[in-house]
């Protein structure tokens, strides 16, 4: 059973807690303010109601005739009271009465063991008190909520931008680009967790950097220092009598060599050292040309031609990789086709493997079941990394998802995307003109 996620960003998580917080505290505190002021309100009224009571008092010992609203002996008088007065103590009372509105009592006890009382309801005044209060202390728990949740958003937003700086910067370093700074990106002023992540992540991406390139050197100078063997080996092998045997160990030193050269040549690529040597191509007939040469079987359909600024060997390099890992792990018949700036290559095979579409090309990686085969895996890496070095952009999809009912073989398809701009010596591409003004 999958589990319901609730994804929700650092901002609301943090702005409804804030909330909560702040609603907690202003009902709280309105719950003690409301309390305090009706204790304090209503103490003071039964002491207004003891004093007329005790003013009522002496006059009822002069006149004998209860003055003032109070009574002898009046049956409505609470239970409490009546105790109180048979202890022969004066005391006040406060009991609910209808619409949350008390009643206050008011009784003392009289020489002949009657009790004089005094009772009123709450003072209009004092419920009108009460009410512009409750209104003030729901208005004002309103009004902190709102800021609170305002401070909360703001907060969080801040910490939530930088989050996405960080790892908008993270992926473009996960993309190759190791010249990003997680930290420069973050920025701010104030320096908090995000920055201690930021620099974490720096760090990362140098030791990485330092292992690629410590990698790097080390199959490079392994593929230099084997040219020399391999090239001896190769040569000793043409000496050999003709036979069988003879055939297999040249076939076997030349894919050794090829393996040795694509190697290096994979190295150059790694070390971003490579740069282009441009020249203006028609890009239909050069495609065209450069394919009947490869393979004259295929047949090259151009949509519309365009001419573009490229390194002819490069791109012929990448096309020949292309075709060349179309006719092993592809099947018949493979097609070319030019439209503007876009090369796309099909084959009718099963179509590229779920890795690849994946992760993109890997070297020493070639797809087959058996390590017996010519490839080594190095084809597409080859052709990813001239691509990169002619600023296009080189994307793998299969023509149909892989089993699809009715589809049978799938097909791999290829696609090329030169750049409108071609990049310049140092590598970089030129800025449009309408930016430079």
């Amino acid at each position: 059973m999958k589990h319901l996620v609730l994804r929700t960003g650092v901002r609301w998580k943090i702005s409804i807690a804030i909330a909560a917080v702040s609603a907690l505290v202003a009902v709280a505190l309105s719950l003690v303010v409301h309390n305090s002021a009706r204790v304090s309100m209503l103490d003071n009224a039964r002491e207004v109601q003891l004093e007329r009571l005790l003013f009522a008092q002496r006059m009822y010992d002069s006149t004998k005739d209860p003055k003032f609203g109070t009574k002898v002996d009046d049956p409505a008088l609470p239970r409490s009271l009546e105790r109180k007065m048979h202890e022969g103590r004066r005391a006040t009372y406060v009991q609910e009465g209808e619409n949350g509105v008390p009643d206050v009592w008011a009784a003392v006890p009289l020489g002949d063991g009657s009790v004089l009382s005094l009772h009123s309801k709450f003072a209009d005044r004092s419920t009108t008190i009460m009410k512009d209060l409750d209104r003030s202390l729901i208005i004002g728990s309103v009004s902190v909520v709102f800021g609170g949740c305002a401070l909360g958003v703001l907060v969080g937003g801040q910490l939530s931008r930088r989050l996405r700086r960080a790892a908008a910067a993270a992926g473009r370093v996960a993309q190759g680009n190791t010249d990003v700074r997680v930290g420069e990106a973050v920025g701010g002023v104030v320096r908090d967790e995000t920055d201690e992540l930021a620099r974490a992540v720096d760090a990362l991406t140098d030791a990485l950097n330092e292992r690629i390139e410590a990698e790097r050197r080390v199959t490079a100078d392994i593929a230099h220092e084997l040219r020399t063997p391999v090239t001896g080996l190769l040569t000793a092998a043409e000496l050999l009598p003709p036979g069988r045997p003879t055939e297999l160990v040249r076939d076997r030193a030349q894919a050794m060599r090829t393996l040795v050269e694509d190697v290096l040549e994979v190295a150059r690529l790694d070390s971003a050292s490579e740069r282009a040597e441009l020249q203006e191509i028609e890009l239909g007939e050069f495609v065209a040309r450069r394919v009947a040469l490869l393979n004259p079987d295929i047949e090259v359909q151009v949509v519309h031609d365009s001419w573009v600024n490229t390194d002819p060997r490069r791109l012929e390099r990448i096309l020949g990789n292309l075709l060349a890992n179309a006719a092993k792990h592809g099947g018949t018949p493979v097609e070319v086709t030019v439209e503007g700036r876009v090369v796309r290559i099909r084959d009718h095979g099963p179509g590229f493997p779920e890795e690849l579409l994946r992760e993109g090309p890997s070297r020493f990686r070639t797809g087959a079941t058996d390590r017996a085969g010519y490839g080594h895996g190095l084809g597409l890496t080859i052709a990813a990394g001239q691509s990169r070095v002619l600023g296009a952009r080189l994307t793998f999809r299969n023509a149909a998802p892989a089993g699809a009912p009715g589809t049978g073989a799938s097909g791999a398809i290829a696609v090329l995307w030169l750049p409108e701009h071609a990049p310049t010596n140092t590598g970089s591409f030129p800025m449009p003109q309408h930016l430079q003004d």
